[in-house]
């Protein structure tokens, strides 16, 4: 799992590029972020295109970790999901 380091005070955009998985005729119908409690998807922020998708997060505590998941469905009818790793530090 690919891990991020974010301050507790930022709020910053993370994508999944689904492009590869997805192939060349396949594409992004619906996508939905889940998170860990503490880390906060902002409203509204979720975005999507045919290939890549897109959250705003922020909040979090100093030292913890928090599990950032993106379940998408395509046009094909297949669903998968990925997900990050959010580590909170000052910086």
């Amino acid at each position: 799992m690919k891990a991020f380091v974010k301050d507790p005070d930022a709020t910053l955009d993370y994508s999944f590029d689904w492009g590869p998985w997805l192939g060349a005729t396949d594409t992004i119908l619906t996508s939905t972020w889940t998170v860990d409690s503490g880390l906060t998807v902002v409203p509204a922020s979720e975005s999507f295109d045919d290939t890549t998708t897109t959250a705003f997060l922020s909040g979090g505590a100093v030292n913890m970790k928090y599990n950032v998941t993106n379940r998408i469905t395509t046009n094909g009818s297949r669903t998968d999901e990925r997900s990050i790793l959010i580590r909170v530090r000052d910086r």
